[in-house]
């Protein structure tokens, strides 16, 4: 009998590859998803490794590493002199400042098979004091094809002449990249060591016979083979890869979990559809035990089909797609052929859809032999759950309050100085697990509240609208298994979304502390010189603003005759003029308001105001060399000052205080947007400086791009990850839609009987399947905004919470949009079906 049962239910299965497919089309998108992220770890690794390389291919040996003493500048000579030694190239580099910038100048033989530049303009030094500058540091720090300057570098103390003779084309450019051969460097700069010395072997002769002669001609210097420095290199490249692959397999196995609830859910459908079959089999002898083995049989069959077809797909797309981006110019590397990753793919496949399929199997097998005598093929769902998964699920929401509650007792405080996230994350990813499950386990109980609360709009609309809520009412099992993975997918985003936001916001504070505008002038004298600001200011151009500044190290806080704070020489103040910026929105404040700030009201960052006890309106006295000035507390900001103060005062205090006339320094914005107005504004300013000694030009809006572009990159890529499991949430909805219209064939064929029109059947089912979404998204945002602040505050950054609205309905539309669509092709085949077949079929 058990073989008979097995065999029956595994050919029908087989009989119908469609609904096989259907039912294990989260198993198969998870699969591929599984399968394609190894793929993608090959391909991003591999073309790491073959294009990364700060190396160039030709070099057969290299001298030297950080380990030890580098080489010394007489090594080189006995180097080129070792026979079978073709070229010796000495890589060694230098910061230089210059007049109003800095270059770091790099040693490069210019031409040739160890250079790495290419001469576009002019042409490559050959004397010591001569350079050549990459297209971005020429527009940069204005510079051309012949213009003289003079920097100190090395061991220079004075400055010493220094002339463009060529521009070169790099991999990278900074804008402050110089070159020029090594003698011309070690010359000018007086150096007495090297970083490296990379040789290439005459051809034909042995790099290990060379490699021997070179370590006899300068001993106690480590030698390694190009190819081992190369490999090096690409494996330093490839650990960041695989370092973000793990963060990547997290997420991904999310997806796993969420396509085995799904699938979960699906099989409980597809069972129940087929209850009076399997009545009728208990009927004949079959007993529990061979219903739940045959079921679980057809289990591992969908597994292995949607296995092998996920794997595949990913494999197939994994070849095509990098031959299309080499087509397009791109240097991307094919994958390899990881045959047991793949096998392991398959049965991991098949192990998770057998234990996916148990619960639903044990209870299908539950079916008592008299429901043959049924006159449908289905059984109505269970509508509750019993008392063990109750307890169960508040055991786990007890559970995840608990570990919660930890996480909050251990984020730090502002006084903190030493804290370790690590625990607190810890527990923070524990109390969502545990929250989770809770919601697996207690999600028929919640579907009806958050049902009726969400469908009381829709049951407003009419007979459609109370039917389609009614539909997913009486089924809250199905309902809360398909909802609960949208719900995860919600919960995940959210998070990222708010926590990414309160990231934005934070980034945007320190920019505007520490990069406040485009660009910065100062003094090392300590002061500007005359004319400067002035001369800034009347190049309105190619400049928006400027706004100057005086800064003091010797502002001491007093309460009556006592002094306030644990410092002895001062805090740091400034007088800049927060309103003249345009970042000052970006500004938030822990206490009081940025815009009392005026004569006698000063501004405090958080640490003066924890040192010296200060609040938003008290009342200090600032002092200086024996002169004071009475001043209430405007505002207390969350962290540091602009350009590090601790103090923002008013110009007219700072007089009062004695403070010199003469700015310290100054900031200014473009005048245009991009990269033409940024080189502009640094042209502008440069004039303004007029060769100056000892004045700094700084484009603070190059790290301001930076940190802007590295926020958004990690906000995209972590959207991208979590939208994994939202799409095993969208598959999910659309399979259950789906089987659930076979289910109701007879209900279908009645409503259509009865009058329905085929729209209106399409419109009823596929806005059951937007509820879905809507009862998902739902409790995701109602979980995902608490667990998004708590990640936030875990990580330690004093980063505010930010609550995107606008993104977050964003997030909820496009979720219900994409569940209803979902079930838009399953109610298009439940309305072509004749009422009078529907009436005519079983259940």
């Amino acid at each position: 009998m058990r073989a008979t049962v097995l065999r029956t239910q595994t050919s029908a299965a087989a009989r119908r590859p469609g609904r096989l497919i259907l039912t294990g089309l989260a198993i198969l998108v998870a699969s591929f998803v599984v399968f394609g992220t190894v793929l993608v770890q090959q391909i991003t690794e591999r073309t790491v490794r073959d294009n990364l390389s700060g190396t160039p291919a030709a070099t057969d040996l290299v001298i030297g590493n950080t380990d030890v003493p580098p080489p010394t500048v007489r090594d080189v000579p006995a180097i080129r002199a070792v026979p079978g030694v073709a070229e010796a190239v000495a890589r060694v580099s230098t910061g230089i400042s210059i007049g109003q910038g800095y270059l770091n100048l790099q040693a490069d033989p210019g031409t040739g098979p160890l250079s790495t530049i290419r001469v576009i303009e002019g042409r490559y030094p050959d004397q010591p004091g001569e350079i050549a500058i990459t297209p971005r540091t020429a527009e940069r720090l204005g510079l051309s094809v012949g213009t003289t300057t003079t920097g100190t570098g090395g061991e220079l103390t004075t400055p010493t002449r220094l002339t463009v003779t060529g521009v070169v084309d790099t991999a990278t450019d900074a804008g402050y990249d110089a070159y020029a051969p090594e003698s011309v460097v070690i010359s000018w700069a007086h150096l007495t060591a090297v970083e490296r010395v990379d040789v290439r072997v005459v051809p034909g002769t042995s790099a290990e016979v060379v490699r021997q002669r070179v370590t006899a001609a300068v001993a106690d210097q480590p030698i390694s083979t190009g190819a081992e420095v190369r490999q090096a290199e690409a494996n330093a490249a490839a650990e960041e890869v695989g370092k973000l692959f793990i963060l990547v397999g997290i997420f991904v196995s999310i997806a796993v979990v969420a396509a085995a609830l799904v699938v979960t859910s699906t099989f409980r459908i597809v069972f129940a559809q087929r209850m009076r079959q399997l009545a009728l089999l208990r009927a004949v002898g079959a007993n529990r035990g061979t219903l739940v083995g045959a079921l679980t049989a057809e289990g591992a069959l969908t597994g292995l089909v949607a296995g092998v077809v996920g794997v595949g797909s990913a494999l197939a797309l994994g070849y095509a797609l990098p031959a299309v981006l080499r087509a397009s110019g791109m240097a991307v590397s094919s994958p390899g052929l990881p045959v047991a990753t793949a096998v392991s793919v398959v049965i991991g496949a098949i192990v998770v859809t057998v234990l996916a399929v148990l619960a639903p199997a044990f209870s299908a097998a539950r079916v008592s032999p008299l429901e043959a005598l049924r006159a449908a093929s289905t059984t109505a769902g269970r509508r509750g759950i019993g008392v063990p998964r109750l307890v169960s699920g508040l055991l786990l929401v007890a559970g995840a309050v608990l570990a919660a509650t930890g996480t909050i007792s251990q984020l730090p405080t502002p006084e903190q100085s030493n804290y370790d996230p690590t625990l607190p994350l810890l527990l923070l990813v524990a109390s969502g697990g545990l929250a989770f499950f809770a919601l697996v386990a207690l999600g028929p109980l919640l579907v009806r509240p958050v049902l009726a609360v969400v469908g009381w709009p829709l049951r407003q609309l009419g007979p459609l609208g109370r039917m389609a809520v009614g539909g997913i009412g009486g089924a809250p099992r199905r309902a809360a298994a398909v909802s609960v993975v949208v719900a995860l997918g919600v919960t995940l985003i959210s998070g990222v979304v708010i926590g990414g936001a309160s990231l934005q916001v934070l980034t945007d504070r320190e920019m505007a502390l520490s990069a406040p505008t485009d660009f910065e002038v100062t003094s090392n004298e300590g002061t500007l010189p005359e004319g400067v600001v002035t001369r800034a200011e009347a190049e309105r151009a190619a400049l928006a603003r400027v706004v100057p500044y005086r800064r003091l190290g010797d502002v001491t806080l007093l309460r009556g005759a006592d002094k306030l704070g644990n410092v002895d020489s001062g805090y740091p103040t400034n007088d800049l003029d927060l309103a003249a910026l345009p970042t000052t929105g970006e500004l938030d404040v822990a206490q009081g308001s940025l815009a009392d700030r005026g004569p006698g009201r000063i501004v405090v960052n958080s640490w003066v105001a924890r040192d010296a006890g200060l609040r938003a309106g008290d009342t200090v006295a600032l002092a200086r060399d024996g002169r004071t000035v009475d001043v209430r507390v405007a505002a207390v900001l969350p962290g540091d000052g602009p350009l590090h103060a601790g103090i923002l005062a008013d110009r007219a205090d700072l007089d009062r205080l004695g403070a010199p006339t003469a700015y310290t320094g100054l900031l200014a914005d473009a005048a245009v947007a991009g990269e033409d107005g940024r080189t502009a504004g640094v042209r502008a300013l440069r004039q303004a400086i007029g060769g100056a000694d000892g004045v700094g030009l700084a484009v603070l809006a190059d790290e301001r791009d930076r940190n802007d572009a590295l926020v958004r990159t990690l906000v995209w890529i972590a959207v991208g990850l979590v939208g994994l499991t939202v799409l095993i949430a969208v598959v999910g909805v659309g399979s259950t839609t789906a089987l659930s219209v076979v289910e109701r064939i007879r209900e279908s064929g009645l409503l259509r009987a009865i009058g329905l029109s085929r729209t209106g059947l399409r419109t009823m089912l596929t806005v059951e399947s937007g509820l879905y979404g809507v009862i998902g998204a739902t409790i995701g945002l109602l979980i995902g905004v608490p667990y998004g602040w708590l990640a936030i505050q875990t990580l330690g950054v004093n980063a505010p919470l930010t609550v995107p609205v606008l993104p977050l309905v964003g997030l909820f539309v496009t979720l219900v949009g994409l569940t209803a669509l979902a079930g838009v092709l399953p109610a298009r085949r439940a309305s072509r079906v004749s009422p009078v077949a529907a009436l005519g079929a079983d259940g």
